[in-house]
């Protein structure tokens, strides 16, 4: 019988509907529920596409035997950290403060007002490792619990007391400058990998944001140190086996330091900002290779992503059916010589191997490997190839897919707008640029209430209940920007206020600093609050991101005062923690450049002269540069106000710091303008 996550609407708690386990959604009830029964909180934290959540799942909640011990002693409530991510934050900083470490699936006992004394992530059936099992776990905290109440409930309030003092302080009032930035720039160099591309050892994530800020530093200073390192780790990433070569599109992380073998789960929010920056490399550089790789990340997220609303689903599992009903990590993605011969016949099977690396050993397990694609000498036959690319696809696709969370997160959505808008309008893909509008329109329609204020998720067109935060306002915020610069559309640029008009009365205190969560938020043990840049912007950069571009856009002095406070944290973290404030420093590049503000005007947006002035300012490198396009007599954007034709043509204005360049109608000169 189902339990009662049968009525929620995040996938994940649905895939725990039918456990035996007694499971409760996150709410009052569930811990007024613990209080009747005087009996501890268990809190299990997880998400659609972990993989260790769903081993968890297999081997402790799916079990009858265990089930009814959790049931017997427990208020056990399941949490989807991409649905309530404020909860996660604040648990998770106490499993980090008590352990040293964290992950998913986090596992935390409570009191029934909601005090942690407990902590773990994965435990096994059986103890291995040093790790005690699960039901051990259980037995334990049971046994504190009965046996020495007092002595559990002191160590719950010093933990929950401690978590209050953890309040950051608001770093510097002051921006950071030109000695940071180069001084965060040395912390990346010394911890890159000049053999391998990427910073730090295994397992390495895709460094999206720190590339940015690297394209940014290098358009404004020229530093080719900064741009040697973009371009090396983008290329490593994109040859390496993290990148789906046959269908376009990221994974997670490589679990080894040269990019082979991937944590196969498929994540919005990496390929959205992973599209933007080899969109930003090519403009930066013209790289075929960041071309490919930028386009081809486009097409996957609006063929394997895109959901029947029109917005983008949140992730690919990392499992799926071997053929045998077994669910294995990988088994979609990878290939074993004769899978190839199968479906190549010897001759191409044999190219193809040697191609993609495929070898009899295998670079992955039981002999299989991970398709890359590496340096070699020679030349392939291109037709021959993209027919091998082609049929394997096609191969590929009688598998069983691996299975989609089709949670819509508005905040990923947001970063999925950006990212398609203006790779659709550097490479003239109309289709992208409309799947951009599509996601934007269904966030208008469903996650937007009357008061503008943002619903953190939806699913098949139904709003969850839950808010959103920080990085849902700042982000949903930056893609209607982009759209803005991108269509000349005025109505995103409004969007756009609306909600940032939301972070400064709701997510900022007196003092200018941000939080997580708003104001009027369900009160949590502590109010989240984290400025660095982790899986995605924090929500404290992505806002002091979109507060400097909407000033820029409007001249709004209150946003642009805000974007300055909050890139105080970036003044104190950035020359200490360079790999962690990654958007932070890009912004910080934007506020020394300016940013500059474009605006082109022209006879009718369809005009092709205007057309070619409008893309060559949206392909200037200058970092966060913001671009207006309409008519004269148009009122939609403010940049356009007083904005006249120059001898009747198209024209182009360029300012920056309250002052402006001479008008131009040569789209070289524009070019020349918006550099960097």
């Amino acid at each position: 019988m189902p339990n009662r996550l049968a009525h929620e609407t995040s996938p994940y708690l649905l895939q725990h509907a039918d456990n035996p386990v007694d499971w409760w959604p996150w709410s009052g009830a569930a811990f007024q529920e613990a209080r009747r029964r005087n009996v501890p909180v268990l809190l299990s934290v997880g998400y659609s596409s972990c993989h260790w959540c769903h081993v968890l799942a297999r081997e402790s909640f799916e079990d009858e035997t265990t089930a009814a011990y959790m049931n017997d002693h427990f208020v056990s409530i399941k949490v989807d950290r991409e649905e309530r991510p404020d909860v996660d934050a604040v648990y998770m900083e106490a499993v980090q403060a008590a352990t040293g470490h964290g992950g998913w699936p986090m596992t935390v006992f409570l009191t029934p007002d909601a005090e942690p004394f407990y902590f773990g992530t994965y435990f096994p059936p059986a103890p291995r490792h040093g790790m005690p099992s699960f039901r051990q776990v259980l037995e334990g905290v049971q046994q504190a619990w009965a046996d020495r109440r007092d002595e559990v409930t002191e160590v719950a309030g010093k933990i929950t007391r401690d978590l209050a003092q953890r309040e950051i302080s608001f770093g510097d009032t002051r921006t950071p400058g030109e000695e940071e930035l180069a001084q965060a720039l040395l912390g990346l160099t010394r911890e890159y990998d000049a053999q391998r591309g990427g910073f730090g050892g295994a397992p390495k994530f895709p460094p999206s944001m720190v590339i940015e800020f690297l394209l940014r530093h290098h358009a404004r200073t020229g530093s080719e140190g900064a741009l040697q390192m973009a371009q090396d780790t983008c290329e490593r990433m994109a040859r390496g086996g993290i990148y789906d070569q046959l269908g376009g599109g990221f994974a997670r992380y490589s679990v080894d330091r040269d990019w082979v073998v991937p944590h196969f789960e498929k994540m919005l929010y990496d390929n959205a900002l992973l599209c933007r920056v080899y969109a930003h490399l090519w403009r930066a550089t013209g790289s075929d290779i960041a071309r490919r790789v930028a386009l081809e990340t486009a097409d996957f997220m609006v063929r394997e992503l895109r959901t029947a609303e029109g917005g983008f689903a949140s992730a690919l599992d990392a499992d799926s059916d071997d053929g045998t009903g077994r669910h294995v990590e990988g088994a979609y993605y990878v290939w074993t010589p004769e899978q190839l011969r199968e479906a190549l016949g010897a001759d191409d099977a044999e190219l193809a191997a040697r191609y993609f690396e495929v070898t009899e050993e295998g670079t992955f397990e039981h002999g299989s490997s991970v398709l890359q694609l590496p340096q070699q000498e020679g030349v392939f036959d291109a037709q021959r190839i993209e027919s091998i690319r082609r049929r394997l696809l096609e191969k590929r696709a009688g598998r069983p897919a691996p299975g989609r969370d089709d949670k819509v997160v508005a905040a990923w959505n947001g970063l999925a707008i950006a990212a398609l808008a203006e790779t659709g309008a550097y490479f003239d893909r109309p289709d992208l640029v409309d799947a951009a509008l599509g996601a934007a329109d269904l966030l208008v329609r469903l996650h937007l209430d009357e008061h503008a204020r943002l619903a953190r998720t939806s699913k098949d067109g139904r709003a969850g209940a839950n808010a959103g935060v920080l990085e849902d306002y700042a982000d949903v915020a930056e893609g209607f920007l982009a759209l803005a610069s991108v269509t000349g559309e005025g109505v995103w640029l409004e969007f756009a206020g609306f909600l940032l008009d939301h972070v400064l009365t709701r997510f900022t205190d007196d003092s200018g600093t941000l939080y997580d969560t708003a104001a009027d938020a369900e009160k949590l043990i502590r109010r989240p609050q984290d400025p660095t840049d982790n899986a995605t912007p924090s929500g404290w950069t992505a806002a002091a991101g979109a507060l400097l571009s909407y000033a820029a856009q409007t001249g709004s002095e209150p946003h642009r005062a805000a974007a300055e406070r909050a890139l105080g944290v970036v003044k104190a973290l950035g020359p200490r923690v360079p790999r962690f404030i990654g958007w932070g420093l890009a912004v910080a590049e934007a506020l020394l450049d300016g940013p500059r503000e474009v605006a082109v005007v022209g006879p009718a947006l369809d005009d092709p002269a205007t057309r070619a002035l409008h893309r060559t300012a949206l392909l200037g490198t200058a970092p966060g540069a913001v671009v207006a396009v309409g008519t004269p007599e148009s009122d939609e954007l403010p940049l356009l106000v007083d904005r006249i034709l120059v001898g009747d043509e198209p024209t182009a204005y360029v300012c920056r710091n309250f002052t402006c360049d001479a008008p131009t109608t040569d789209p070289e000169r524009l070019r020349t303008a918006l550099s960097g």
